[in-house]
């Protein structure tokens, strides 16, 4: 799954640096994140991933890191699963 946001992060997000120079912790943001580019990221993992993330979960938070990005992405996927 990290690999897969990584490569989204890589096509979608124009970071200032390589995605490959970032741990999963690394803040996006200070990496060059923009807000129309959390738009890109963000519906690049809901086809990825075939889920909807919800309006409540748009924050500044989600977008953080490659963590929080997963860890969304993954709780999405089990609801959804589990529904």
């Amino acid at each position: 799954m990290k690999a897969t946001i990584r490569q989204i992060l890589a096509d979608v997000a124009r970071l200032d640096v390589s995605v490959d120079a970032l741990d999963d912790q690394a803040d996006l943001y200070e990496a060059g994140l923009s807000s129309l580019a959390t738009v890109h990221v963000m519906l690049a993992i809901e086809n990825a991933f075939n889920i909807e993330i919800p309006d409540a979960m748009l924050t500044r938070q989600l977008f953080r890191s490659v963590n929080s990005l997963a860890a969304a992405a993954e709780q999405l996927r089990q609801q959804q699963e589990a529904a």
